[in-house]
Parts: structure tokens; sequence; C-alpha cells
């Protein structure tokens, strides 16, 4: 019997092999297969204490929520433990990667009377680390403006409450930068390798001071600065949900110890969802939202022109088949379908050479199937304490090296159907081989979690110099219950700084995002250190940006799935007076 306090695609990882798991994308995230512990996300009540023990370690997170590490053998009978009400698997994240002031209307409130810089708001990431060491972070003295830096990749002190990683202090880094730069990096090694994390943090609030031609500069040039740089503690190297709600937590408890407001931008996302706002991580970001004078700005990913979401409506007697291509040398493959529960609906596949699987039947419990050189992994979930949907999960594993090339059908058969839609997913990120895409995509849905997320501002992108809308922009869509993207922003050939220093042209809504994160630490900067309105941050903030957005050409509907109520436009943002 699978245990109801365990979500779905977690209770199958634990009924699969370990072979199973480790041809699978998903279900080895969160499970080290050499100490055999799981890592998972709790939501919980009463006391810590009755929460741990021999060999269990538990992270306390704000608002209820916790990071767990517990043994394989032990897990279902921790799970059992009153006070925890729900467990998650980790999901990995993925960058969303793929000029601007002047059109976003910035500029008009960085010069003149009543300039706005972002001095007193805090400006906090969570991303692929920072180099600190970049003038664009420095004040004129050549001091730091980050106040506190978490390298969670980097053994040794984590911040207090934690458990890895090390935290340096504005004092620390300030030695580290008095040294030359050789000497000063041994002492401090913090390194952001892609990059991805210094270009956003520098949108956001870099000063400028590594432009020569004084061309370029961020948008909260004078905030205090907080960063975060993901762990990546798995061979995959990608970071994953845990470390990221660790990383939330961490900045929201500095801004609350620091007594600031303060922006939090995030530039990663996932795939793996009802795209509706139930997990764990995105209800932990909306309990978050309501702590303290606080903003969080996350872009919806660069899914918009990738085949990897598709749905329809289905009615009762009806037949209807999805068209699945998967292009040669697919290691893994995985698909989620997500209808209501009240629907019956049968599902059968068909391989490319024609074999039938099916109809699978609606049980509880992991189904195997093997066809040709593929294993099919089946689950049926049930609905859970904070989603009425229904998944139903489906992991293609090779039985040699690669899941079978050509054409895959699903096949649909209406039983006993009062809703009837239904919408599937592959993974994100980029991380399909090329030629592994639905046959009929829908673009609409294609927005990453946690942009879905009600009380967080979620960032599309556009292209500034075309004044169009950037297709590879991730959708929301009208079936989901709030309307997504909340705007855009430019996105598309982005001057940011670099590591090393310099400058380098950067495209996607991870680049999009910083510019209304920075966008709303100089409007919280107007009501609150200005004393214009103290209660400017949280929703207010959303709502003054969604009204002063400016709308694009070509569109007839406003709000829209594509780019929400429009372009950002700071300077209509702010309120008159």
């Amino acid at each position: 019997m699978n245990d109801q306090k365990l979500e779905d695609l977690l209770n199958l990882a634990l009924e699969a092999t370990e072979e199973e798991r480790e041809k699978s994308s998903r279900l080895s995230v969160g499970y080290d297969r050499e100490t055999r512990l799981w890592d998972v996300i709790i939501k919980y009540s009463g006391s810590e204490s009755r929460l741990t023990g021999p060999g269990i370690s538990l992270v306390p997170l704000l608002g209820g929520y916790g990071v767990a590490t517990v043994p394989e053998t032990e897990l279902n009978a921790w799970a059992a433990r009153p006070g925890i009400e729900f467990v998650e698997k980790p999901r990995r994240l993925y960058f969303s990667t793929y000029q601007a002031e002047t059109v976003s209307c910035i500029r008009s409130v960085q010069t003149g009377e009543g300039t706005l810089t972002g001095r007193g708001i805090l400006v906090g990431v969570v991303d692929s680390g920072v180099d600190y060491r970049h003038p664009d972070f420095r004040n004129p003295d050549g001091t730091t403006r980050i106040l506190r830096l978490w390298d969670q990749s980097l053994e040794g002190r984590p911040p207090e409450g934690y458990i890895l990683g090390t935290e340096y202090t504005e004092e620390e880094i300030n030695a580290a930068l008095a040294l030359p730069e050789a000497e000063g990096r041994r002492l401090l090694p913090v390194r952001d390798l892609s990059g991805h994390g210094t270009a956003v943090l520098g949108i956001a609030a870099g000063n400028g001071r590594g432009e020569e031609s004084g061309i370029y500069r961020g948008v909260a040039y004078e905030s205090d600065l907080l960063v975060v740089k993901l762990g990546s503690p798995r061979k995959d190297s990608f970071p994953r949900t845990v470390e990221l709600m660790q990383g939330l937590d961490y900045l929201v408890r500095q801004a609350l110890a620091l007594g600031k407001p303060a922006v939090i931008n995030l530039s990663f996302g996932n795939n793996y969802g009802s795209h509706r706002g139930d997990s764990l991580l995105e209800t932990y970001m909306n309990t978050l939202a309501d702590m303290g004078r606080l903003v969080f700005c996350t872009g919806t990913g660069n899914n918009g022109a990738l085949a990897v979401h598709t749905g329809d409506q289905i009615g009762s007697g009806e037949e209807q088949e999805v068209l699945l291509r998967v292009g040669e040398y697919e290691p893994n493959l995985n698909i989620q379908l997500w209808k209501a529960y009240e629907d019956e609906v049968e599902i059968l596949l068909e391989n490319p050479s024609g074999a039938r699987i099916g109809p699978f039947s609606e049980k509880q419990g992991a189904q195997r199937f093997y066809t040709g050189g593929t294993e099919l992994l089946i689950y049926y979930g049930k609905p859970g304490p904070y989603h009425v949907t229904q998944e139903i999960y489906l992991d293609f594993l090779p039985l040699g090296n690669y899941v079978d090339s050509g054409v895959w059908r699903i096949c649909l058969r209406g039983r006993r159907v009062k809703n009837g839609k239904y919408f599937l997913w592959l993974p994100g990120g980029n991380t399909l081989n090329e030629g592994t895409a639905f046959y009929n995509p829908q673009a609409f849905g294609t927005l990453t979690i946690p942009s879905t997320a009600s009380k967080i501002i979620s960032v599309g992108a556009y292209d500034s110099r075309l004044d169009a809308y950037a297709d590879f922009s991730g959708r929301g869509s009208r079936e989901f219950p709030d309307l997504k993207p909340d705007l855009v922003a430019p996105g598309v050939n982005i001057t940011a700084p670099r590591p090393g220093g310099g400058y380098a042209m950067v495209t996607g809504t991870s680049f999009s995002t910083p510019f209304v994160s920075g966008s709303a630490a100089l409007m919280m900067q107007w009501g609150i250190v200005n004393g214009n309105d103290p209660y400017l941050y949280g929703e207010k903030v959303k709502a003054y940006l969604r009204r002063g957005a400016r709308e694009l050409p070509g569109y007839t509907r406003w709000p829209n799935e594509q780019a929400g109520y429009g372009a950002l436009c700071l300077w209509d943002s702010l309120p008159p007076g």
C-alpha cells in the first residue's frame, strides 16, 4: 500500500529498482545510491524534535516547511509520524537562458529630481553564484556591496541553522578584495562558473563601474546585495529544489534580521508538476511572500518555442491520439499527463513498430510493461492534500542504451467524463535530444514552475528592439488558476556583466526577470525608504507594475497568456504624487 503522505512520484521512486532509478532522469533525483539516503521536502507541524532521530536530519524552514534527509529503509515509517503532513521528492532545476532600460521607462526614474537608485533596499539572488570581484558589485572605494554570500557548494562553515556550504560576511569579502586577485580568490574561492548569476545580479543591481564608456548600468545600482550560490551535490550537476528552498529561506531570514525591505530574484525553473501552483515549492513561496516587506520575481522559462507541451479536451465515448516522436539516442524520457480526477479515461500506448500496450489499469503501485527495446514504468496518482488533479506518469526506460526511436501513439478513450481537459508535459530545459517532441504542441501552458505560484511576480520576455514578444518565452494558460505571466521585460540580447570583468550579451527570461526585480526595488525605495507609501511591497508592487505595463502591438486582448498585462514601464507604474 502506497503511503498517502508521500507524493506520487516519490512513491513510484521507492517502488522502482536501483537500475530503473539510475536510468530515469526524474526518479533518482534526491536519492544518494552510496548512502541510501533521501533528501525530501516536507510540510510539518508541531515539535521539530519529533521529526529527527538516528540517521535523520532536518533543516527547518519558515512557515512549517523543511528539508529532511532520511534513510530509505525508514522513509515510510518516518512519514507516518503525526507531525508530518506531506512529503515531496526534489526536482532538478534549469536556468531560464536561451538594450533595455530605456524602453522599460527605467532611466527616467534613475535621473533628475527624485532619483531612485535602490538605496535602502536589499536585492537578493539565488543562482549560480557571482564574481564578487567584478566592479559592478563594488563601492567607489573598492569595498563590496555584498552583505552576505552563501556558497552551498563549498563545504566548511554553513550559516546558522543550515548544514551545507559556507557563508561569507561583508567583512570577509572585503578582506579578500584587499588582496591581489590570486591571493584573494584562495582566501574566498567562490566562483560563478557559468556566468549566469553574475549576469542576473548585474542587470538587477550592477552599478556599471566596469564599463568605461558609461553606457551600461543595472537597475537598482545602489542596493545592498545578498547572494546564494546553489549547491550541485549530485553527479548530474543540476541544483535541486531542496537547495533552492533553503536559499530562499536564508534570504528571507537575512532581510528580517537586517530589518530591510528585499526583492528576491529567481531565474531557475522546472517542468514537473500540474502547473497550478500546488507543489510544496510553490505553496512555500506563497508563504514566504507574506513574511516581511518582500517581493519575489521569477522567470517563466524558455519552453515557449519547444514542443514539450500539448493537451486537449475529450468527451465520454470519444477517442483521441497524442503523437510523440522520440529522436535517436534518447537515453530516457518521461511524460506527465494531468487531468481532472473525476474523469475516467483509458490509456493505451502504441510503439513505433505498431505494437499496442494497455489499456493500463488505474490501480495503486508501479506498473511495468516491455515493448521492443523499451521498458514502460506507469504510475496512476491520486488527489492529494494540496491538489485535486490526477497525474498519470509514464517513464520510458531503455532495456539497452536508448529508448526506441520513432513515432509513439498515446491513445485516450473517454469513459465517464465530466471535465475532459487533459495536459501533457515532456521534460523542459532543453534536456531532450533533437527530434523528441509532440507532433501537435501547444505553446500555452509552457511556463515553468515556480513562476506558477500566485503571490510572486512572473516575468516573460520580449525583444525590445523589435517591440515584439519573444517566442521562446514560457506562456501561461487560461486553464490555470492564475493568469501568468504578470508582465514581460526585455530578454533578447541584453548587456550584462560576465565573470572576470567586462560584459557580454545574454538572452532568455533569466535576464528579463532581473529588470523587474530591480524595478521593484526602486518602487520600494520610493514608497518605503522615501516615505511615500510604507506599504509598497508584496502584491501591491505587482498591482502597480501591472497597471503601468505598456501594451505591445499586435494584441487585441489584455491581459493575455503571452505578455500578461504588458511590457515593463517603471515610470508609469509609480503612483502619481
